[in-house]
């Protein structure tokens, strides 16, 4: 029978969690100190026959389980995960294998929990993939949002060519003079003429028609959007010429994308508008009356000042509608909600819906310690009249702290002072333990049984 002592520090601290009974509650039930309980639990003291007989009784545990030494199955354990493919190049001795697991209890378990959360990750991507339909199948809102992630969402060729146009706009006396000059006319009609369309160009009659519900901003944008398709083309072709995209919808949805970011410019020219923000510090609503644009217009804007040596701050921006459903993406803040997420409930962005118009700030933190700024608002699109429909979105915008005080909603704010909201990018992959507002576990964790305990959180989870 082996002699060497016992170290079984984790499996000791899951049965505690398992009862649901804090170190405290357990070394007085045992006779002994926390602390001593603290040291048994982090490997540093061996378990005792005496110790493991006064467990057994008072939690009415199986002896020889309780006893077996848990060293060889971390070691075994663990030189299976390492064998895995991914592995390959390192060479790692099954001595130091053996030698980590036994040495080093607390570093093997941090492993092993970090290499299954990653299987566990590669097979629901696995199983999401199998699930879309079609051999070919693909995701083009994904591949669109991609494209203009990797280019940081500015595109320079389309701003100088929008910063020129815009000045002839502006010396023709608005959009709808200068078309009008090209031989365009542009006709404010009601729905039922429009039949269903917002924006129609007839190119038979050289006529430009728009729907006369839209308000002012939404009028100068569709006419801005029908310079873009038409006067810009090219600029917007040339961005796109010898990208392969996997369907004809990511091809549209990327040309759509770049024709807004075409409108956008026009309305807000880079040189004017970088210093109309500098001069607001960043606030949405003057910046909305000065251009004549809408606050989601204005907000997506602030997105693409990325021009190198004239970058402001660079914002993350998504757009939600009161399901969750994510229909806005861009992504200039390294914010890793971009990739993935945007729907943890802690956020305001999800609470704004219930003060309508108003502008919410909240001041968050990542588990990985990140902080962020963020301010969000509903916006209204349709309606127009008594029976046409209307729906609501939330926008946020989000920046790092530390630019927040450039930031008129965060002036004299100190970012490592203030208190922010613990969020997470999305449930399954937030490992937080302590969430009340938790919809699902997060992938690789395992929860633990509420046979005695159920905690105030949803799930509880397993050290491994």
């Amino acid at each position: 029978m082996s002699t060497r002592p016992l170290y079984l520090g984790p499996r000791l601290k899951r049965i505690r969690r398992e009862l649901g009974l804090t170190q405290q509650a357990m070394a007085d039930e045992l006779g002994i100190s926390p602390s001593y309980i603290a040291l048994i639990e982090r490997n540093q003291r061996p378990l005792t026959a005496d110790l493991l007989l006064r467990l057994a009784r008072a939690y009415k545990l199986d002896m020889a389980d309780l006893a077996s030494d848990e060293r060889d199955d971390y070691a075994r354990r663990l030189a299976d995960a390492l064998r895995d493919p991914i592995f390959a190049d390192i060479d790692l001795p099954a001595l130091e294998v053996s030698d980590v697991a036994a040495s080093f209890p607390g570093v093997t378990e941090a492993l092993l929990r970090l290499y299954g959360a990653w299987q566990r990750e590669q097979q629901a991507l696995a199983e999401q993939r199998s699930a879309l339909p079609g051999p070919g199948a693909s995701d083009p809102v994904g591949e669109a949002r991609r494209f203009v992630a990797a280019r940081r969402n500015y595109f320079p060729t389309i701003d100088s060519k929008a910063e020129e146009l815009s000045g002839e706009i502006e010396k023709a006396g608005g959009p709808a003079e200068w078309l009008r000059l090209r031989s365009v006319r542009v006709r404010f009609l009601p729905p039922d003429v429009m039949m269903g369309a917002i924006r129609r160009y007839d190119r038979h009659n050289e006529q430009l028609l728009v729907d006369d519900t839209l308000s002012p901003s939404g009028r100068a944008w569709q006419l801005m959007q029908h310079i873009a398709y038409t006067v810009l083309r090219s600029e917007i072709s040339g961005v796109i010429r010898g990208e392969s995209f996997a369907s004809d919808t990511a091809a549209q949805l990327v040309r759509r994308a770049l024709a807004g970011y075409a409108a956008a410019a026009l309305v807000m020219p880079y040189d004017r508008f970088a210093r109309a923000v500098d001069a607001r510090r960043y606030d949405l609503e003057a910046l909305s009356g000065q251009f004549g644009a809408s606050f989601e217009q204005v907000a997506h804007r602030l997105t693409t000042l990325n021009r190198p040596g004239q970058e402001r701050v660079p914002f993350f921006f998504i757009r939600v509608d009161a399901a969750g459903n994510v229909s806005k993406r861009l992504d200039g803040a390294g914010f890793p909600f971009a990739a993935h997420g945007g729907g943890c409930p802690l956020w305001s962005v999800h609470e704004c819906f219930r003060t309508p118009g108003e502008i919410v700030t909240q001041w968050l933190e990542l588990p990985d310690g990140q902080r962020f700024f963020s301010l969000a608002r509903t916006v209204t699109s349709g309606g127009g009249g008594f029976d046409r429909p209307r729906t609501t979105r939330a926008i946020a915008l989000a920046c790092a702290a530390e630019h927040a005080p450039r930031l008129v909603y965060a002036a004299g704010a100190d970012p490592k002072a203030v208190q922010a909201t613990p969020i997470g990018v999305t449930c399954r992959l937030c490992h937080r333990a302590q969430c009340t507002a938790r919809a699902e576990p997060p992938i690789g964790r395992e929860i633990l049984p509420d046979d005695y305990r159920r905690g105030a959180e949803p799930f509880s989870f397993a050290e491994s």
